[in-house]
């Protein structure tokens, strides 16, 4: 284990996730109240649709897919994946302590009438994560990063299909965000706003001097 850590020395960029976890819920815990709620008219045209909870938590396997990859393939591309990512997460619970928002678009199961396994999954995810703390969207910021890290990555190279793979994925949960009204179109917006603030710092070309001519 020692020798694999000093192979892939940015390991440790993961203990972010204790302080990330233990800022996070503190907030879901403490801001009940919170002074701003987010809302868009567009919000009213979506449909709620319990269905959508499965793409929504494969978040978590696409997290651990990506960085897993890119640790162990390609370090640059997980570097650049922590930095954008997680200060990313930093600045948005940052805002929740200075802004407090949340949304008030979650229906009752009573309201829904429906009873199935995806329902079931739904009202353990309501129960667990507070309709607070929303704006931005972090589901949907993280998921542009590890889109874009990806895609961006040697792994991806040459292989547009895994590009596609990457960002299509990475859609379907920011969408599956407002169908399950965990979020506001708002959220969703100013949760990939915060990816493309990153992108021409770390991706943008750079131009290279032209040689003299002789």
């Amino acid at each position: 284990m020692l020798k694999l850590c000093r192979l892939r020395p940015h390991l440790w960029f993961q203990l972010y996730w204790v302080i990330y976890l233990v800022w996070f819920f503190t907030l879901d815990w403490t801001i009940t109240d919170p002074a701003y709620i987010i809302h868009s008219p567009l919000d009213d045209r979506i449909p709620f649709c319990e269905w959508f909870i499965f793409p929504y938590c494969s978040w978590f396997v696409l997290l651990v897919a990506v960085t897993a990859l890119l640790w162990w393939y390609d370090t640059p591309a997980y570097d650049k994946l922590c930095l954008m990512m997680f200060s990313g997460m930093t600045f948005c619970l940052i805002l929740y302590m200075l802004l407090p928002n949340g949304v008030d678009l979650r229906p009752t199961a009573e309201q829904v009438g429906r009873d199935n396994i995806a329902m079931d999954l739904m009202q353990l995810i309501w129960r667990a994560d507070a309709s607070n703390n929303v704006c931005p969207s972090i589901h949907c910021q993280s998921s542009g990063c590890m889109a874009l890290a990806f895609a961006k990555s040697k792994l991806a190279a040459g292989r547009p299909w895994l590009k596609a793979l990457a960002y299509g994925w990475a859609a379907l949960i920011c969408i599956s965000t407002v169908f399950t009204k965990q979020h506001s179109v708002i959220d969703v917006v100013c949760g990939l706003a915060l990816v493309a603030v990153w992108y021409y710092p770390l991706y943008g070309r750079r131009k290279t001097a032209a040689a003299p001519k002789m």
